[in-house]
C-alpha cells in the first residue's frame, strides 16, 4: 500500500500504468514472434500482414492504435484488438500490484509474473502450446526475488516448491487417469507445468482457490470463445487452458489470501 502524499502516490501510479502499457506491448510482440516462429530477440517490429517495418510513432502503446483508427498505416489492414486490450489490462494490473504491495520487491516480482502470464496466454491461444521458456523464466523470477528479499530464503524457497508440487502432482495424477478413461489427452503437459510455476508464488491453500478459479474461467472462456481451438488433430475440440490458469493466477495475487482467511474463519 502506498504511504506517500497524494501527488507522489498519483505520480507512482501513473508511472506504473505507463510501464504496464509498454511491457504489455513488448510481451505482445514477443508472443507473436514466438507463435510464428520468428526471432524475438533481434529484428525490428513489423506489420503482421505486409511486413512493413514499424516506425517509432506506430509503436506507442494504445496511442498508435487510436491515431491509426485501428488500421495499419501501410496496408490498411485491421489491427487486432488484442494489442490495445492486453496493453491496457497490463497497465491496470501494474497499478493494482503497486496499490497492494507498494513500492517494493514484491511489486516487481508480481509485475514480472504478470508479463510472463500474458505471454503464456497469448501464445497458447494462438498455438495451443505453452513454451517451456516462459515456465523457466517464471521459476527463475521466483527464486531471484526470494533471494533479493532476504529473510528466511531457504524456508521460502522450500515452501514455494512444496506448494508447486502440491498443486501440480494431483493434477498430473488426475490427468493420467482421465487420459486412460477418455482415451485421449485431457490436459496438456504445458498446463501442468504452468500450474507448478504459478503454484510457487502462493500458499497451498491459495493454490486450491487458484485451481478452482482456473476451472471457472476455463468454462467461461470455452463458452464465450467457442471458435477458439488449439487445432489438435487427435482432439479437435481441445481448448487452450493456459489463459484460464494465467488469469486465475493474476486474480489470486489480489484476492486469494483474503478469501482463504475468510473461509478459514468459519472453522
Amino acid at each position: 500500500m502506498l504511504q506517500f502524499g497524494f501527488l507522489m502516490n498519483t505520480y507512482i501510479l501513473v508511472v506504473a500504468f505507463v510501464v504496464g502499457l509498454v511491457m504489455g506491448s513488448f510481451i505482445n510482440c514477443v508472443a507473436w514472434r514466438i507463435a510464428h516462429g520468428e526471432d524475438f530477440i533481434h529484428g525490428r517490429s513489423h506489420c503482421a500482414t505486409c511486413g512493413h517495418t514499424l516506425s517509432s510513432l506506430e509503436l506507442i502503446p494504445v496511442v498508435s492504435f487510436l491515431l491509426q483508427k485501428g488500421k495499419s498505416r501501410c496496408c490498411q489492414e485491421k489491427i487486432s484488438l488484442r494489442y490495445p486490450i492486453s496493453e491496457v489490462l497490463t497497465g491496470f494490473v501494474f497499478v493494482g500490484v503497486v496499490l497492494k504491495f507498494g513500492v517494493s520487491l514484491n511489486s516487481l516480482m508480481f509485475m514480472v509474473l504478470a508479463i510472463i502470464l500474458l505471454g503464456v496466454a497469448l501464445v497458447d491461444l494462438e498455438t495451443g502450446i505453452i513454451p517451456d521458456g516462459f515456465i523457466l523464466i517464471g521459476i527463475i523470477n521466483f527464486i531471484l526475488f526470494t533471494c533479493f528479499k532476504g529473510g528466511t530464503i531457504i524456508s521460502t524457497l522450500v515452501n514455494g516448491v512444496l506448494s508447486g508440487i502440491a498443486i501440480a502432482v494431483p493434477i498430473l495424477f488426475l490427468t493420467l487417469v482421465m487420459d486412460r478413461v477418455l482415451k485421449k489427452e485431457s490436459m496438456g503437459g504445458g498446463d501442468i507445468k504452468l500450474f507448478f510455476m504459478v503454484g510457487l508464488y502462493f500458499s497451498i491453500q491459495s493454490n486450491v482457490l487458484l485451481v478452482l478459479l482456473s476451472c471457472i474461467f476455463g468454462i467461461i472462456f470455452t463458452y464465450v470463445f467457442q471458435s477458439v481451438r488449439v487445432g489438435d488433430e487427435e482432439n479437435p475440440m481441445a481448448f487452450p487452458f493456459g489463459p484460464s490458469i494465467a488469469l486465475a493466477a493474476v486474480v489470486s495475487v489480489f484476492v486469494a489470501e483474503k478469501i482463504v482467511q475468510w473461509y478459514l474463519g468459519f472453522f
